[in-house]
């Protein structure tokens, strides 16, 4: 797993838009392989602790989404089902059934970049995430939508 050490005049948006650039090259993964392009990263206290891009075509999976491949990769990174210490960065805003599995890992943080109003969770039902999980949208929310349109502009072409 990879570390990233932040000095402190970088802001946490820094930080934050570092993260982000690590999950768009997941969701580029999920581009190439021609999966709706979405991916996640989950941090832990500076270490990179799982990581996931959709594999819903790929797996025959409709669970198969980033967040779900990366929550697995760090509950099993980190040896335990909870993630309170940890953020999870994800191109998208996360759909309703990923809203509640954060819900029930605990996250920390959840930070997205581009807003879905069809698909994400806060058109839905805002009240999805734990309690104490610290709510962070619109970061690289141009890059990580443009990547969204690029691929469906592509399938529609």
């Amino acid at each position: 797993m990879s570390y990233y050490n932040f000095s402190e005049e970088n802001s946490p948006v820094a930080e934050d838009e570092h993260y982000m650039r690590l999950a768009l090259q997941e969701a580029q993964k999920a581009y190439d392989s021609e999966e709706i392009p979405i991916g996640a990263i989950v941090v832990c206290k500076g270490r990179i602790v799982g990581r996931g891009h959709n594999l819903t075509e790929q797996l025959n999976d409709v669970t198969a989404h980033a967040e779900m491949q990366a929550f697995t990769a760090a509950s099993q990174t980190l040896g335990g089902k909870y993630l309170k210490d940890c953020t999870l960065y994800v191109t998208i805003e996360p759909c309703v059934m990923c809203a509640g599995a954060s819900y029930w890992t605990q996250i920390g943080r959840l930070v997205y970049g581009a807003t879905e109003p069809k698909r994400g969770f806060t058109s839905k039902n805002s009240q999805l995430l734990h309690p104490k999980t610290e709510l962070i949208g619109g970061i690289l929310a141009t890059e990580c939508g443009a990547l969204m349109t690029r691929f469906f502009a592509n399938k529609r072409g």
